[in-house]
């Protein structure tokens, strides 16, 4: 059966509403399609969804996060899906891993020649944000190379290399 007919269910549910339902259809898909990376990654995006409507988590982190890590695994080369993981250990503040994935990430987007994106720029305040959660100074040694990495995606994200950048900022004019 193809992706999109194993699928249907779930889309069907949410876009008529029912989350919850198309949450436990992808449940119980993940025991029966164990080596389908859509249904894996389809549950994490819906069951972190549903924690951030409940502003709690409802479905545990940690069960989100093997559902994508899974889904990656099935499909190394799927770059929506490391972008997905590493937003999500993001948003658990799981700073060392998220950066890791989104360098991961990055590492594809230059082999396809892509410059930075708006999932990396987006990212760069996001780690700012969640760096300044840990430590409003940022001045831990811990936190240094990730802000360095934040720096770099940003000013990439407005279309300047890091030293362009460095010498625009320096200059007199």
């Amino acid at each position: 059966m193809s992706d999109d007919k194993i699928l249907q269910g779930p889309i069907e549910k949410l876009r008529s509403g029912d989350l919850d339902g198309a949450i436990e259809d992808l449940d119980g898909m993940m025991g029966e399609h164990k080596t389908n990376a859509e249904v894996h990654h389809m549950y994490a995006e819906f069951a972190n969804m549903k924690n951030a409507e409940a502003q709690d988590d409802v479905i545990p982190g940690g069960k989100i996060m093997m559902a994508y890590k899974k889904a990656m695994q099935l499909d190394e080369e799927n770059m929506e899906y490391i972008g997905d993981f590493a937003t999500f250990a993001l948003e658990c503040r799981r700073i060392p891993v998220a950066v890791k994935e989104f360098q991961r990430y990055a590492r594809r987007l230059e082999l396809e020649d892509i410059p930075v994106d708006e999932i990396l720029f987006t990212a760069s305040r996001n780690i700012v944000d969640a760096i300044e959660v840990m430590d409003p100074s940022k001045q831990n040694p811990m936190v240094q190379p990730w802000l360095k990495q934040a720096l770099i995606w940003s000013v990439g994200g407005l279309g300047y290399s890091p030293e362009d950048a460095a010498e625009m900022l320096m200059s007199e004019d």
